[in-house]
C-alpha cells in the first residue's frame, strides 16, 4: 500500500455542549494515542505548567486536534451528509431521511454532533496555540518544533471553521482558550476571513510535503494550507487572491492527478500525490462490534454502511439513478462512483481479494441456498430459495424451475431484480462505488468486519484544478478555465486528449436526451458533480458559487432543479425510467431546494446554552 505508515489515534472525548472548552477542562480529557506521528503519553495533570514539561506532551495536545476528525459522526454523519444529501445525488435510509426532502429542523438530533465536534476541535486548537507558545518560551520545545505545531493547530482550526461556516453560515468565532460560551455569531464573511488568516499563518509555519518524513504523512502541509486558503477566498469572492493561492508552487509542484481515476479511492493508494489532506485511520484488533473501534482503534463505519443491504446488512445511504444516467458516454468515473443494477465493481482491491461481489460469504452462502430444489410442501423453504435465486444469482434462468440454472451473481443486483434491500425500507438500487474499496471489510456478514481504516480524503488536487477553473472563468480567463477543466476530463476518459470536446450529460434524470453544456460556469458545476460527488465537497462548492445573475436563483437551486426537475413535493416519486421504473417508489425524492435551506439551522440546544445566538432564516 502507498505510504500507509501512519497508525491510529484515539482521544477519549467528553461531550461538551458549549461552543468552546476552557483550557482547564481540556486538560482533564485523557489522551491515549497509537499513531506513528501521533504517539502520546498521558501526562495530563491539573495545570499547564505541571503538564507540558516534555515535548511529547505538547505534541500530544496538537495530535488531539487531529483526533477530532477521526470520527464517523463528524466526517460521515455531518460533513459527508451535507455535501451529498443536499444535492439529491444521494439519499439517506434510516433515521435521517429528513435530509431527502430538506426537512431538517433546529431540533434534529444530529445537528449538535456537527456543532459540538467542531467546537471541541476548535477548543483544542486554541488551547494548543497557547501551550505551544509557553512551551517554546520555556525551552520545552525547540523553535522549529513550535513553528510546525503552531502551523498545524492553525490549519486544523481553519478547516473546522471552513466546514462550520459552509454548513451553518456565520458562527461564533472563538479564538482564545477560555470563553464564557456566550459569544454571538460572526458573519459568514468574517468567519471565512478568519479561515484565510489562519491558513496564511499556517502557510509560513508548516512543513512542505517535500520535507515530510514518511511516518508523518497525514499531517497538514503548506500545500494543504494554500489550497484551503484558496477555497476560503472563493467564499469571499476574492477570486484573484484565490488564484494566487492555488498557483503557489507548494501545490503545483507537489501534487498531481493520478493517471487513473479509479485509483483515487483505492485502499492501496492512500496518501497519494493527488491527496492534499486526508484523515488517517487504522484498525486495532477485531473490526467487528466487539473490536478496536471501542478499544483504542481509529477505525470507522463510514464505508460499508453505504454498501447494499444484500451485502453489508446496512445500506444506510444510496444513489439517485439520475446521477448514473448523467455521466457522459465514455466517462470512466461513473463505474468508479456509482454502481447500479447489472454493474460490476471496478475496485482493483475488491476484485483481487474477492473476485468482485461474488466472493463475499453472504453471496456464496445464498448462492448455495439457490441450488436447493424447490419444496412443494414447505412454503418457508421455497420462499427462501426463491429469494436467494432472485437476489444472489444472475437471474438468467427460470427461478421457479425445480433446478437453478443461473450463475452466481457478480453484479450490484440485476436489471431484472435490482437490490432494493431486504427490510422493506426504500432504496433506489444504486450504491456508492467510491466507498466500496476496502478489501478488508465484509459488512455485518461473513467475518463481520464492519469498522475499517480507509483514510478519508477531504481535499485533492482535482478539486483544486476545478476551483482554479472557476476562478479563471470569473476573472475573465475563460480559455484558462476550460484548459483546467480539460485536465480533469481527460483523466476521466483515460488520458490526454481523450475527453470529447463537447460536454453534455449522458441522459437527463428521466432518460431523455441531453443537450450540450456551453456556459463555462455550468461546465465547472457539472465537473464538480461528476468528479467530486460522494466525497466531502460537492454541495459546499455549489453553495459557495452563490447566485446566478442570469436567473437570480442560487446555483445550488438551479443545479437541483436542472438535474432532477425538482418540485415542491416532499413525497417520493415513482422513477420514470430504467430498470427501477416498475411503478413503485424506491426512495427517490425530487424536492426543490427551498430558499434559505442551503444552510442548516443552528442547533436549538446551542441556542439554549447561548441566548446570543440567532437562528438562521426559515428555521
Amino acid at each position: 500500500m502507498d505510504n500507509k505508515n501512519i497508525k491510529d489515534m484515539k482521544v477519549n472525548k467528553k461531550l461538551v455542549l458549549l461552543p468552546l472548552i476552557a483550557l482547564g477542562l481540556l486538560l482533564i480529557i485523557p489522551l491515549s494515542c497509537k499513531k506513528n506521528f501521533l504517539n502520546q503519553t498521558d501526562t495530563f495533570a491539573s495545570t499547564a505548567d505541571a503538564t507540558f514539561q516534555k515535548p511529547q506532551a505538547v505534541i500530544a495536545l496538537v495530535n488531539a486536534i487531529y483526533d477530532t476528525y477521526q470520527s464517523s459522526d463528524l466526517l460521515k454523519k455531518s460533513i459527508w451528509y451535507y455535501a451529498n444529501f443536499q444535492t439529491h445525488d444521494w439519499f439517506n435510509n434510516g433515521s435521517d431521511i429528513v435530509w431527502n426532502y430538506y426537512g431538517i429542523g433546529a431540533d434534529f438530533y444530529a445537528l449538535p454532533v456537527f456543532w459540538n465536534n467542531g467546537y471541541i476541535g476548535i477548543a483544542r486548537a486554541n488551547a494548543a496555540l497557547e501551550v505551544i507558545s509557553a512551551a517554546q518560551t520555556k525551552g520545552v520545545i525547540t523553535d522549529t518544533l513550535a513553528k510546525r505545531l503552531k502551523g498545524e493547530a492553525l490549519f486544523l482550526r481553519g478547516i473546522t471553521y471552513y466546514y462550520l461556516a459552509g454548513t451553518f453560515g456565520g458562527v461564533p468565532l472563538e479564538l482564545k482558550a477560555e470563553t464564557n460560551g456566550l459569544t454571538p455569531r460572526s458573519t459568514q464573511d468574517a468567519v471565512f476571513k478568519q479561515v484565510v488568516a489562519d491558513m496564511q499563518q499556517a502557510e509560513q509555519l508548516l512543513l512542505s510535503k517535500t520535507q515530510m518524513a514518511q511516518a508523518d504523512l497525514g499531517r497538514a502541509t503548506k500545500g494543504a494550507a494554500y489550497a484551503y486558503e484558496g477555497a476560503a477566498q472563493m467564499w469571499l469572492k476574492n477570486y484573484t487572491a484565490a488564484l494566487a493561492a492555488f498557483n503557489n508552487p507548494e501545490i503545483t509542484n507537489n501534487y498531481h492527478l493520478l493517471p487513473n481515476f479509479v485509483d483515487v479511492g483505492e485502499y492501496d493508494h492512500q496518501n497519494s500525490d493527488e491527496s492534499l489532506f486526508e484523515v488517517q485511520f487504522k484498525t486495532a484488533g477485531s473490526q467487528s462490534w466487539d473490536g478496536g473501534w471501542q478499544n483504542g482503534g481509529e477505525e470507522a463505519w463510514i464505508d460499508d454502511f453505504s454498501w447494499p443491504q444484500e451485502i453489508s446488512g446496512f445500506g444506510y445511504d444510496y444513489g439517485n439513478p439520475g446521477l448514473w444516467y448523467s455521466y457522459q458516454a465514455g466517462d470512466l468515473r461513473r463505474a468508479a462512483t456509482i454502481c447500479g443494477p447489472g454493474d460490476t465493481l471496478v475496485s482493483k482491491g475488491i476484485i483481487t481479494k474477492w473476485g468482485g461481489i461474488k466472493g463475499y460469504a453472504v453471496v456464496q452462502s445464498n448462492f448455495a441456498e439457490a441450488q436447493k430444489p424447490l419444496s412443494s410442501n414447505n412454503y418457508k423453504d421455497t420462499s427462501a430459495i426463491l429469494l436467494a435465486r432472485k437476489t444472489y444469482t444472475d437471474a438468467t434462468g427460470n427461478i421457479r424451475a425445480d433446478a437453478n440454472t443461473s450463475n452466481i451473481i457478480n453484479t450490484c443486483g440485476t436489471a431484472k431484480y435490482p437490490w432494493y434491500g431486504t427490510d422493506g425500507t426504500p432504496r433506489s438500487g444504486y450504491y456508492n462505488a467510491k466507498k466500496w474499496r476496502d478489501p478488508n471489510l465484509t459488512g455485518a456478514n461473513g467475518t463481520s468486519a464492519i469498522f475499517g481504516d480507509q483514510n478519508q480524503i477531504l481535499l485533492r488536487y482535482a478539486e483544486v484544478l476545478l476551483d482554479r477553473a472557476e476562478c479563471k472563468i470569473r476573472t475573465g480567463d475563460v480559455a484558462g478555465g476550460l484548459a483546467d477543466i480539460k485536465l480533469v476530463r481527460d483523466r476521466a476518459w483515460g488520458g490526454v486528449g481523450k475527453a470529447p470536446a463537447v460536454m453534455q450529460d449522458g441522459l437527463t434524470w428521466d432518460g431523455k436526451p441531453s443537450t450540450p453544456i456551453t456556459d463555462p460556469m455550468q461546465m465547472v458545476l457539472s465537473e464538480y458533480r461528476h468528479e467530486l460527488t460522494a466525497e466531502y465537497s460537492l454541495f459546499y462548492d455549489l453553495r459557495r458559487a452563490g447566485t446566478d445573475p442570469a436567473t437570480n436563483q442560487t446555483y445550488a437551486q438551479e443545479f437541483i432543479h436542472n438535474n432532477y426537475g425538482s418540485t415542491s413535493s416532499t413525497n417520493q416519486i415513482i422513477y420514470p425510467y430504467g430498470p427501477t421504473a416498475d411503478g413503485k417508489t424506491h426512495g427517490v425524492w425530487t424536492t426543490s431546494l427551498p430558499a434559505n435551506k442551503d444552510i442548516l439551522p443552528i442547533p436549538s440546544v446551542a441556542i439554549g446554552l447561548n441566548p446570543n445566538l440567532k437562528q438562521n432564516p426559515s428555521y
